[in-house]
C-alpha cells in the first residue's frame, strides 16, 4: 500500500480501494464519493445515487471539479495535507 493511501485511511471516513483512498460525503442533500489515486496523483470526485433512488435509474457519475461545493473541496484537501501530500494535487485536472 502507498504511504499517502495508508496515511489518508488515518482521515476520517476514509478508506483503501488497492492503489486508491475513498471517502463518502453527504451534505445539502447531495452525496459524493471523493477518489485519491496514489499512482496518477489525482483527486476524482463522483455523485453517487442515494438510497432512496431508484437503483435502475440512478448511477454514479463524474463530477466536474466546479460543481463541487467548496467545503468540500476544502475538506479535502485538508485531509491531503494531514496526510502527507501535496494540496494541490486535489486541484489538478484529469
Amino acid at each position: 500500500m502507498h504511504d499517502s493511501i495508508a496515511a489518508l485511511v488515518e482521515q476520517e471516513g476514509w478508506r483503501a480501494e488497492g492503489d486508491a483512498a475513498r471517502v463518502h460525503y453527504d451534505g445539502g442533500g447531495d452525496r459524493f464519493a471523493v477518489e485519491f489515486y496514489a499512482n496518477a496523483e489525482r483527486v476524482l470526485y463522483w455523485t453517487v445515487p442515494s438510497a432512496e433512488s431508484d437503483a435502475t435509474a440512478a448511477t454514479a457519475a463524474p463530477v466536474p471539479r466546479e460543481q463541487v461545493p467548496d467545503p468540500l473541496r476544502r475538506r479535502i484537501r485538508e485531509d491531503l495535507d494531514a496526510a502527507g501530500v501535496d494540496p494541490d494535487v486535489e486541484r489538478r485536472e484529469v
